[in-house]
This record gives structure tokens, C-alpha cells and sequence, in this order.
């Protein structure tokens, strides 16, 4: 397992960032990252525990959502004084089209397409106000390459490289930057419930699924890191990132330079 230690130099005392999915994996290892630079963290999960959890760590501020359920007046609760938004929350269901749930299909673009388009829309007017803000979309490798019997989890992250780089053409005059992160498979319980589904669905070691499945298109063999991920994060608040803006940034091995 790698370790990564920051070398960002972040500076956001006075900042509110609002981080979903944040009471584990990507959005944890962000809310700690935010957290560590001075930022008060909205720590935004459906597990009121972990989300407590999280903002114990941080000194910031649990807010408890199920954000498939979540419409305009759901974030009437959600302070609208956001300077940076990371929509990170996110899930998984593998089936053929044919076989896909669509109860499934439209509950996985609530929470990752849906979701994302309503925070940015409510945090929007404080950072036009200010003149400075800044979403960071958590992509995947997935919202930029397609792959078979994940259907909902291709189409949302698509959806969102879309919303993205719209937002990112509105935003530009009032200084906010609008950018997608493109990882791989990161060691996430996500990607862990994964490895065992496919090790017993394939009757092969939990190993041989990393090497031989999930990263047979990866030039890098191995697993990335939350918080490598959080530090990409961290660089796009930064001054030195002010001119980035409408990207996605692939952060996978080498699996989009075939």
C-alpha cells in the first residue's frame, strides 16, 4: 500500500468545502486533505455514523443525505456558503443491458449524475458572489472509456464529464473552475466488494483478479491510493491550477494511452 505524503501547498483557512461520499474511500482520504489546508469540511454521506465519524477527524460538520433521494428543497439544510464541491459519492451494479434493474439504472443517476448538477447549482451563486470557487468532480476511467455490463455506471459517469465541462464554460468569468478526476480502480470498499464478487464469480485468488481483470489495461500494476487521488484534488484548489478548467485529468496507469 502507498502512502502519500502531501506536497500540495494548499492554503484554504476561511473556506467552506462540501465533499460527498466522504465517510470513506475517495471522499474521506479529500475531507481530510481539505481539512488539513484550513478548509471547514461539510463531511456528506447517507451513513449518519461514518459521516460523524469523518467530521470528528476534520473538526468539520456532518450532514447526513441520501442523495438519490435528494432534490432542490432536500438542500435547503446544505449551507449555501460553498467554496469548493467535490461529488465524489458513488456505487456499482454489473449486469447485462438486457438484465440491467432499471429501478437500479435510475438510482445510480440519481446519486451520480442528478446529485452533482443540483450541489454545484446550489453552491454556485456564493462563488459567483465571491469571485472564487472551485468543483472537483470525482470521474473515473469510466467517463471517458466504456466498459461491458456497466451500463449505469458508464452512462452517469459520462453524464458528468458533460455537466462538467458545461458548468466549466458557464463558470469561467466568475473565477471558478469546473474540472473531472479520471482514476482507475482505487482501494476503495467499493472496488474491494468488487475484487470478491469477481474472485468468486471467476473461482480464482482475490490477487489474480487485480492483476488479470482489473488491471489487464493498466501499464501501472497496482491499486490506486485514496489519498493520491485527494492530492490531484488538492492541486486543482491551488492558484498554480487557476487556469484549469473543463478537464478530465486520467489518473489511471496508462489505461487511456492505449
Amino acid at each position: 500500500m502507498t502512502t502519500t505524503t502531501p506536497v500540495v501547498r494548499l492554503a484554504l483557512s476561511g473556506r467552506t468545502a462540501l465533499v460527498t461520499g466522504a465517510g470513506s474511500g475517495i471522499g474521506r482520504a479529500c475531507a481530510l486533505r481539505l481539512a488539513a489546508a484550513g478548509a471547514t469540511v461539510l463531511v456528506v454521506d447517507r451513513d449518519t455514523e461514518t459521516a460523524s465519524r469523518v467530521a470528528a477527524e476534520t473538526g468539520g460538520v456532518a450532514i447526513t443525505v441520501d442523495l438519490a433521494d435528494a432534490d432542490a428543497d432536500a438542500l435547503d439544510a446544505i449551507p449555501a456558503a460553498i467554496d469548493i464541491v467535490v461529488n465524489n459519492a458513488g456505487l456499482q451494479h454489473v449486469a447485462p443491458v438486457e438484465a440491467f434493474p432499471p429501478d437500479r439504472f435510475a438510482y445510480i443517476q440519481r446519486v451520480m449524475l442528478h446529485a452533482p448538477f443540483l450541489l454545484i447549482r446550489h453552491a454556485l451563486p456564493h462563488m459567483y458572489a465571491n469571485g472564487w470557487g472551485r468543483i472537483v468532480n470525482i470521474s473515473s476511467v469510466h467517463g471517458l472509456r466504456a466498459s461491458p455490463f456497466k451500463s449505469a455506471y458508464v452512462s452517469a459517469k459520462h453524464g458528468l464529464e458533460g455537466l462538467s465541462k458545461t458548468v466549466a464554460l458557464e463558470a469561467a468569468p466568475h473565477g471558478v473552475t469546473v474540472n473531472c478526476i479520471n482514476p482507475s480502480y482505487v482501494r476503495t470498499p467499493l472496488v474491494e466488494g468488487q475484487i470478491a464478487d469477481q474472485a468468486t464469480a471467476h473461482g480464482i485468488p482475490e490477487t489474480e483478479v487485480i492483476e488479470k481483470i482489473m488491471l489487464v489495461r493498466s501499464a501501472i500494476k497496482r491499486l490506486i491510493e485514496p489519498d493520491e487521488v485527494a492530492e490531484l484534488m488538492a492541486y486543482l484548489c491551488t492558484p498554480a491550477a487557476a487556469f484549469i478548467t473543463g478537464a478530465s485529468i486520467a489518473m489511471d496507469g496508462g489505461w487511456t494511452a492505449h
